[in-house]
């Protein structure tokens, strides 16, 4: 029984790899013949590295015809050739099978199979087909043509780190966008932020790309109430903050962008201590004066002080737990307890966006306090520390003391 089932295992497994190639070999004329009259990074060329091509889905699954013909004319005439689409007809092209559930299913169950619907509720696909614009992005102008790759692998437009230079080669052309008078800094701007640079520099496929501010299929700008739930995709603890915040209503009266307005939309930069206050830098200041009829510059300050305070209270017990280990004594708890600080500093800087001082402050304190234990026990440890070092000295004094007494005596009796 059981070699009879690795049998047909491995019988199953060799005839799963080698269909495409069999297929492609026996029937696939378009295949050889374009790639015999196109330059090496032709679309024939390129095909072979596609998912399609991968998944046993060739020329003729798509463009129609006959495969096993070698005469173009007679491909052309045979029933259901369907050859190139044009831009305005790329989308229900690839919905012919994308948006098949049945047909989808069998080749890969996990894929969406809405993206169609989805596309005609974005910019991109109301300009196509309201107004038949062919310069919007079709499914082609992001996912490539004979080229299409999974998004796991590198080389695929749609892999992560791809994905803002995909969406650059419209968005950052300055000519080809000119007729939509929108920006076209987007691209540069993200590359420096702190989202382009933990996703391009780090190599953080976590990181957010435009696809995940923007969406994928369904594509649009976010509008300006919506900023708060686009950000709190990822940020959900600042954004319940925010929510809950004097903020949230104000900035809608106002109709001022919500996480935007702080913290601006491409060029996110890594938040500081100095963004919040009273004095260049900081942003409260925009808005907020002594005057101005609100708690907000008060907030501001005390919200500064709280932080600042943490800070310089850490920095001095870290300065101490650091001469403590140097001096090679066992620190593990006080590290530990140092690390609590840390997670208190970080929560107090996020409790910002609560706009609420009964709130932050209390959980500044029991950062203060944490760090003062550290501070304590580490200045213990350093006493501790040269305590053994005056006792270590006494007693080698001694012990000399002893010795040479001991040798004298000795050179005495002989």
């Amino acid at each position: 029984m059981t070699r009879r089932f690795w049998t047909i295992f491995l019988s199953g497994l060799l005839l799963t790899v080698l269909t495409p190639a069999i297929r492609a070999e026996e029937t696939n004329n378009c295949l050889t013949c374009h790639q015999q009259i196109e330059e090496e990074d032709g679309p024939a060329h390129k095909f072979p590295r596609d998912i399609h091509y991968q998944k046993g889905i060739f020329c003729v699954d798509c463009h129609g015809g006959d495969a096993s013909l070698d005469d173009m004319d007679a491909v052309r005439k045979v029933k259901g050739y369907r050859g190139a689409p044009s831009h305005l007809e790329v989308p229900e092209f690839c919905a012919r099978c994308h948006s098949d559930a049945t047909y989808m299913r069998n080749h890969n169950p996990s894929l969406p199979t809405d993206q169609l619907e989805k596309y005609k509720t974005s910019i991109h696909g109301k300009r196509l087909f309201g107004e038949k614009d062919t310069k919007v992005a079709n499914c082609i102008s992001c996912h490539s043509v004979h080229e299409i790759g999974d998004a796991k692998m590198p080389y695929s437009s749609t892999y992560p780190m791809n994905i803002p230079g995909t969406c650059g080669k419209c968005h950052a052309d300055s000519s080809y966008m000119a007729p939509y008078n929108i920006p076209t800094d987007q691209l540069d701007k993200y590359t420096r932020s702190v989202h382009g640079k933990a996703l391009l520099v780090k190599k953080d496929l976590g990181a957010p790309a435009c696809n995940s501010c923007h969406g994928n299929h369904g594509a649009a700008p976010p509008g300006v109430a919506s900023l708060s739930a686009v950000c709190g995709n990822c940020h959900a603890l600042q954004a319940d903050l925010f929510n809950a915040s004097p903020h949230e209503k104000a900035f809608a009266a106002n109709n001022y962008p919500m996480c935007e307005t702080c913290h601006s939309n491409h060029l996110i930069e890594h938040p500081t201590d100095s963004l919040v206050g009273t004095k260049p830098p900081a942003l409260c200041a925009n808005c907020h004066s002594d005057d101005d009829g609100t708690k907000g510059f008060a907030v501001a300050e005390g919200s500064l002080a709280s932080i600042e305070e943490l800070v310089q209270h850490r920095a001095v017990a870290d300065s101490l737990l650091l001469d403590a280990h140097d001096k090679g004594m066992m620190t593990t708890d006080e590290e530990f307890k140092l690390r609590e600080v840390d997670q208190d500093l970080i929560e107090t800087r996020t409790l910002v966006h609560s706009l609420d001082l009964t709130k932050l402050q209390p959980k500044a304190q029991e950062g203060l306090a944490k760090a003062d234990t550290v501070k304590v026990r580490s200045a213990g440890l350093i006493d501790e520390y040269y305590y053994r070092r005056k006792g270590l000295g006494l007693a080698t004094l001694f012990i000399t003391i002893a010795a040479i007494g001991l040798y004298l005596k000795i050179r005495k009796l002989r």
